[in-house]
């Protein structure tokens, strides 16, 4: 089964819940994998603290152009959608950052003077924290693609009974590209105005990729029911209010899991999972 926990807005705990649930998990006798997909700010292995055992490239595909065989025609830089190649007087220019890898370019040269060659734009690592089976993508710096690193992390998971993918904020490409294919999707919120607003740009994205989800609330009781009072109003199921608590906040700064910090937290993510878990059922 893969659950993925998501939020509309950074900031709403989202990595916490994905790595206690992880945590939980494998502590009740689940195989349980973690997979951070927020490669761009990877940040659960500062909780996790994994023994990071493997670690390989991601790339992709760009067009490398011969000069000497191109003869000017521009067909690569017309049916290219984003303007990676583009067509001059006197040469033809690759834009690297731009390309997508769709391979339209060499196709269409009719002198066959485009080559396609691997460039990195991140890595891949894999390891484990305790009983968690961790996987974490790092995007390079200056890289402006980051779903290329997203796929790679999705496939590098390993065998489990449950894999937990932490997506990172926002309903963008990255996002959809985290949760695609998941069972279920766990929706991370905070009870303030911005996070309403964010919350219901995340619900529309989940909608409309047809995926079953729910919500946890998050630092519950911070005085603005207007974020419960949605999802009543929507039926979105509601699977646990974890409460603002100053020692969940101080535990957090120390880098350490608030299920092994603070033990009475355990039975609340448990029931978090326990939901999830059932809808997903319930909707499969």
């Amino acid at each position: 089964m893969r659950i993925a926990i998501a939020s509309g807005k950074g900031g709403t705990g989202k990595t916490t819940v994905a790595t206690n649930l992880a945590w939980v998990a494998a502590r009740n006798g689940r195989i349980a994998a973690y997979l951070d997909c927020d490669v761009e700010e990877p940040n659960g292995h500062l909780f996790l603290k994994p023994r990071i055992t493997e670690r390989r490239p991601v790339e992709v595909l760009m067009p490398s152009v011969d000069a000497e065989s191109c003869t000017g025609c521009g067909q690569c830089s017309q049916i290219c959608q984003y303007s990676a190649i583009v067509r001059l007087p006197s040469e033809v220019l690759v834009f690297a950052e731009l390309c997508h890898s769709c391979g339209g370019c060499a196709q269409v040269c009719p002198e066959r003077a485009i080559t396609e060659v691997p460039r990195s734009v991140g890595v891949v690592e894999s390891g484990e924290a305790g009983k968690v089976r961790f996987v974490q993508g790092i995007l390079n710096v200056g890289e402006a693609r980051s779903t290329p690193v997203i796929q790679a992390v999705k496939d590098a998971a390993p065998p489990a009974d449950l894999v937990i993918a932490d997506a990172s904020p926002g309903t963008s490409c990255p996002v959809i590209e985290a949760v695609r294919g998941s069972d279920y999707v766990l929706l991370v919120a905070e009870p303030t105005p911005f996070g309403l607003s964010d919350l219901k740009l995340a619900v529309e994205m989940v909608r409309a990729i047809q995926l079953p989800f729910g919500v946890v609330i998050n630092r519950a009781g911070l005085g603005y029911p207007e974020a419960l009072a949605f999802c009543g109003a929507e039926r979105i199921d509601v699977l646990a209010e974890i409460p603002d608590d100053r020692r969940i906040a101080e535990t957090y700064s120390r880098g350490e899991m608030v299920c092994e910090a603070l033990s009475d937290y355990q039975p609340v993510y448990a029931e978090i999972l326990r939901g999830a878990t059932r809808e997903a059922k319930a909707s499969a």
